[in-house]
């Protein structure tokens, strides 16, 4: 009695739960695997609970796969839109760093679908949508999907052609890299993934056209704007309601682009570093120090979406059936080929007590 009471105590999380384990115990054969079952029970109470808990702590979450939604940053573009309506009159669209396919479904939803269901629209005046990945991502309707580099220049030559010979009317970007918790270094990188964005933008975004770019506020959130302000009119630091306060995350909403005159795109980094270095001397840093004092910079800031709307910092209760259970929602679509999938193969193969790996795939 007492290693069955140890077993229960040990993995269960409630005394109904353990009522089952001991049920369980007790009709076993001596020579069962009794641990492995015990350690299954245990994992799946683990993992309902686990995804309870975030549906709970995250309403943008759950409300994603409800509304079917890949990934909870549909709200943030969805929110951008309500306050800039970034979407007027756009035919050409380009969603860079694109996978998991969130705000590609969004740009299917808001201007792809609505155009094909009316009536009015004929198929060669349908929008156009291209979404950019070094990752490959399932299928949406009416997203062009290519696989390639945002850097690459030959990457912007397949976008075009996929324009027939036209430019983009608006560029969007939720790309980030992986965060080390280290404000100033994400800071730094994703700025950087935001000024190689701008590289293509430059290459296929029409004269007036629109780019909306995620960033991270820290010290140097005034350089990154001025160097934006060189292409755009109007430039906005936005915060959707549905990104959390915790986070150092915002938008560049920039409206209306206007290379300076005689712009040559090959000439793009030494006009960002001229930003940060206005005394031209080549020895220093492009930095915003600069930009401080009587130089200072202010930077305009809006908070979007339904500010009495749900609060992306708070718990809410879960809907429950009449039977008082909670009914939780797999993700809509998860990654089909993640850059960690070698990673979660040899977990997996390790709690399984398998020592050849090299049988395991080795793609992406």
């Amino acid at each position: 009695m007492g290693i069955r009471k140890r077993a229960a105590e040990g993995i269960g999380y409630s005394d109904k739960f353990n009522s089952k384990l001991v049920f369980c115990w007790q009709n076993l054969q001596p020579h069962s695997s009794t641990p492995s079952i015990l350690k299954q029970f245990g994992r799946l109470k683990v993992n309902l609970m686990g995804k309870a808990s975030r549906d709970k702590r995250d309403i943008y979450y759950r409300k994603a796969k409800e509304e079917g939604w890949r990934a909870r940053s549909a709200f943030k573009l969805l929110q951008i839109d309500e306050e800039f309506n970034i979407f007027e009159g756009v035919k050409r669209v380009v969603d860079l760093c694109a996978a998991p396919g969130s705000w590609s479904q969004v740009l299917s939803r808001k201007l792809y679908l609505p155009a094909k269901l009316s009536p009015v629209t004929k198929d060669d005046d349908l929008p156009l949508i291209v979404a950019i990945d070094l990752q490959p991502m399932a299928p949406i309707e009416g997203v062009i999907q290519v696989q390639g580099d945002i850097t690459n220049v030959k990457t912007a030559e397949v976008v075009i052609r996929h324009f027939d010979g036209c430019k983009a009317d608006l560029v969007v970007c939720d790309g980030a890299p992986d965060v080390t918790g280290l404000h100033d270094m994400d800071e730094f990188v994703q700025s950087q993934l935001i000024l190689a964005g701008l590289t293509i933008v430059t290459h296929i975004l029409k004269e007036g056209g629109k780019f909306i770019a995620k960033i991270f506020r820290g010290k140097d959130t005034s350089l990154l704007y001025c160097q934006l302000k060189l292409f755009f009119t109007e430039v906005t630091f936005a915060k959707p309601k549905s990104s959390r306060n915790s986070s150092i995350e915002a938008f560049a909403v920039c409206e209306n682009y206007s290379p300076p005159e005689g712009f040559n795109e090959k000439d793009l980094h030494r006009l960002l570093e001229k930003v940060g270095s206005p005394s031209g001397t080549e020895d220093l840093d492009c930095s915003s120090g600069w930009l401080e004092g009587p130089n200072k910079v202010y930077i305009p800031f809006l908070a979007c979406g339904d500010l009495s709307g749900y609060d992306s910092d708070r718990s809410y209760p879960l809907p429950k059936a009449a039977d008082g259970s909670y009914q939780c929602l797999d993700p809509i679509q998860p990654p089909i080929a993640p850059p960690y999938k070698r990673a979660l193969e040899m977990k997996k193969a390790s709690s399984q007590g398998i020592h050849n790996l090299d049988k395991l795939s080795l793609g992406p």
